[in-house]
């Protein structure tokens, strides 16, 4: 038997220059750390499939807004055609029940032209022709304008020496119009210049600047 040297206990080989970390002896990883490793793969996994989900929810959600942009275009593209339609089909009514009115405003203004318009009869065409006016009627239609055959009708056909464009000179029947809509065009009677007037006023003229030349010595004469 050996004697063991009081004082020193066995202490492992350890090469020179080493520390005394490099000493302790190497542990396999625990049972914790493995797990851990693991918990923080599957979480990798789940946060990348759901961040896949959410791109395609904010795909759909995109595609679904579009399509509800798209509807609410077409519905109030769908109500604008319908207002328009039916103020259009509300014009139209209004224009043909004016245009059933205008014989009777006709005689009604034939009455005030011949002093016939007095009493009850006054006060009932006064009050039906307000009513027009608020309906939108408008009477159009004087004499001394210019002929218009977009808004003219002319009857009667003339010459005057006083025009210097075909003029109308008598309104047979008022014009009346609504809004826009010409209901019935004015009925005149129309005068044009008279044959020859631009030249004989033209020789006049020339007449009237030779004898003022003559007077001042000529136009060449200083």
């Amino acid at each position: 038997m050996t004697e063991e040297t009081p004082g020193f206990d066995e202490q492992p080989d350890v090469p020179s220059g080493a520390t005394p970390e490099d000493a302790e002896p190497k542990t396999a990883p625990s049972v914790e750390e493995g797990v851990a490793q693991a918990g923080d793969a599957a979480a990798a996994a789940q946060i990348a499939g759901l961040t896949a989900q959410l791109d395609q929810v904010r795909t759909a959600l995109g595609e679904r807004t579009a399509d509800v942009q798209r509807l609410q275009a077409e519905y109030q593209n769908y109500r604008r055609r319908v207002e328009r339609d039916r103020i259009a089909v509300k014009e139209i009514a209004i224009a043909n029940l004016l245009t059933e009115l205008l014989p009777v405003l006709d005689d009604i203004g034939r009455a005030r032209d011949h002093s016939e318009l007095v009493g009850g009869f006054k006060s009932v065409a006064e009050s039906l022709e307000t009513v027009a006016a608020k309906m939108g009627l408008q009477q159009f239609g004087k004499e001394g304008e210019p002929f218009d055959p977009t808004i003219h009708e002319a009857l009667m056909h003339s010459y005057a020496p006083d025009v210097t464009e075909t003029t109308c000179v008598a309104i047979l029947q008022p014009g009346y119009r609504f809004g826009e809509r010409t209901i019935r065009p004015a009925r005149v009677a129309v005068a044009e210049p008279q044959p020859g007037a631009q030249t004989v006023k033209g020789d006049e003229a020339d007449g009237t600047q030779a004898a003022d030349d003559k007077e001042s010595g000529g136009p060449d004469e200083g």
